[in-house]
């Protein structure tokens, strides 16, 4: 018969020694577990593929309809997409669909850094497939919409306007997903509503890009990378500055909330290392 006293007491040494030895964080079993990885990667390819889609087919029709689709209108869609993207999939991957999100998530220690490179690639690819349907359904008109500075607007002023405003974003999405202000589907209508706001006050100086993968496909398909350093180094600033916020906010992060949200439930580990279903796990 076991000794229970015995058995606790060597459950907490292993405990400790994985703790003091950096082995297996909580984190980074769920990594281990690579049977629902092609399940996040692919979420993260769809997910930014339909806001591409979006973002940058809003331009592109408007162009192609001479002007049949409002500014307000396309400029608020990619707000719209996001909060139905984060409504549907976000459970599977995060929908984090920028990689200023998962820079952010996994400073905060809420992301593992061995997931970064997938994932920043899943967006990368899910970019590059919106534009080139673009491409085959309207040309490459509008400039397929990529992100540019507005007629006047210098490169320094797009750059600090992308800082700003990702940093906005970065931190509504990090603040509703803290176990301070979790506020479970309802992150979707805040992170929505601040893309499409973003958007609308915005848009002429810089395009509102906050995403470098969004800036990406456009690109690459007009070949053209003339202004694509301002929308890399703006959004990673900007992701930066509110991860140093939320540190100041809430501290060093790494709750199981956050985690949860920044990394989806499939195959999340319960505290005996066993995994839980999504219901099970939004139940606690």
């Amino acid at each position: 018969m076991v000794d229970p006293v015995t058995d606790t007491r060597s459950e907490m040494q292993t405990m400790w020694t994985r703790a003091l030895l950096g082995v297996q964080p909580r984190w980074g079993r769920d990594f281990d577990d690579l049977s629902n990885e092609w399940r996040r990667l692919f979420a993260e390819v769809l997910g930014t593929f339909l806001l591409v889609l979006a973002a940058a087919g809003g331009p592109a029709v408007a162009a192609f309809s001479h002007g049949a689709i409002s500014r307000v209108a396309y400029v608020s869609a990619p707000g719209l997409m996001v909060m139905a993207v984060i409504l549907s999939i976000g459970l599977i991957s995060g929908a984090h669909l920028n990689a200023a999100v998962t820079l952010a998530f996994a400073l905060r220690h809420e992301f593992p850094w061995k997931r970064v490179p997938g994932y920043l690639m899943a967006q990368v690819v899910g970019s590059v497939l919106a534009c080139l349907l673009l491409w085959v359904l309207v040309g490459k008109v509008g400039l397929l919409g990529a992100t540019e500075p507005g007629r006047g607007v210098g490169d320094l002023q797009a750059m600090v306007m992308e800082a700003v405003l990702t940093f906005g974003l970065v931190t509504v999405i990090l603040g509703t997903a803290s176990g301070a202000q979790n506020v479970g589907p309802l992150s979707a209508l805040a992170v929505g509503g601040y893309v499409a706001l973003g958007g609308l006050w915005s848009s002429p100086i810089s395009g509102a890009s906050m995403n470098p993968g969004r800036s990406f496909g456009p690109d690459l398909v007009m070949e053209d990378f003339s202004h694509f350093w301002l929308y890399v180094v703006g959004p990673m600033l900007g992701a930066l500055l509110a991860v140093g916020a939320a540190r100041a906010l809430r501290g060093r992060g790494g709750g199981a909330i956050a985690e949860r949200a920044a990394q989806g439930t499939l195959s999340t580990p319960s505290r005996g290392g066993v995994a839980k279903s999504p219901r099970l796990d939004s139940q606690e």
